[in-house]
Order: structure tokens, then sequence, then C-alpha cells
């Protein structure tokens, strides 16, 4: 936990929090992607994480793949951007949160993957049929289909709100 949601949670305690946050897909070159297990509930998901206070999302995806895989990363292009119900998740100690997320294609330029050990247990690149058959996190299904998606404009959700009348 960074010390601004410290901050926060010791104002609004397990109350919901709505942050920024970013994924990023890091493909090998046989289009296989990088994906992570998450020590917090043991779920599959894409190295990513929330955007610090005045940090860029561009920048925040860098760093945090480069803590959870050890990996330096160029990003490509935004592959998608996600909200609502399945971008959520309560933590073990009762904290309640919410995110939007910006999902970076992206290709690794140095390092080794390894995890962390402290927020990643594993790290592996998967193919589609691999990553069909591991625990995913409940928002990764759509994140994985922006992900392989080639040729095609950043994934978004079509919106749903229309002004009354």
């Amino acid at each position: 936990m960074s010390d601004y949601v410290r901050g926060l949670r010791a104002l609004v305690g397990r109350e919901l929090l709505e942050v920024p946050t970013v994924a990023v897909a890091v493909q090998d070159d046989a289009g296989a992607l990088l994906l992570v297990r998450h020590a917090e509930g043991g779920d599959w998901t894409t190295p990513g994480g929330m955007v610090e206070p005045f940090e860029t999302p561009a920048d925040a995806a860098v760093r945090e793949t480069w803590e959870e895989t050890g990996l330096a990363v160029e990003l490509t292009h935004v592959a998608g951007v996600f909200g609502g119900p399945l971008q959520g998740a309560t933590y073990a100690n009762g904290d309640r949160i919410a995110w939007v997320s910006t999902l970076f294609g992206a290709r690794a330029v140095t390092g080794t993957p390894r995890p962390d050990g402290v927020e990643t247990l594993e790290c592996r690149y998967v193919t589609r049929d691999e990553a069909a058959r591991l625990r995913l996190k409940p928002h990764m299904p759509a994140v994985l289909a922006a992900a392989w998606r080639t040729g095609a404009r950043a994934h978004f959700d079509a919106p749903t709100w229309r002004p009354p009348g």
C-alpha cells in the first residue's frame, strides 16, 4: 500500500476508493502475453497497479511492470480503457477498491521475468490456450481480448448512459 492510499484509508477506513490504474500487456515475439500471479488471492493478471498522484499513466505502467516482473518495457500503444462492475475488489483486510484502468501494449527491452515475491508470486508468458486454463481475476477476459486484438482501435465499453428525456 502506498503512503498516499494509507493516508486516504486513515480518513475513510475500509470504504470504497476509486483509483486510476494501469495494466500492461507485454507480448513476446511469438505473441504470448506476460501474466503475473498476485499474492493477494493467487489469481493471474497483467502487470500493473495504481497511478500515484502526479505520475503519468505511462510512467506508472513502466514502473509497475519493473517492480512486479523485473522487466524494463517500451510501451507501444493504448490497447483499452476499462471500468465498471468487474473493475473492483475487496482485499482480505476488508478494504474496498474500484479502478479505471488504461491497458498499454508493450514489449520487453531488458530483464528476465521474475516475481517480486511481495505482490507477485509467479510471472510467465502464456498463450491464449494457456490463459484459458488459469484462474484469472474477473476482469481479465476483456483485458486479454483487448491485448490480443490486432489492427483495431483501443477497446472501451460502449456508453449506456443517456441524457434524460
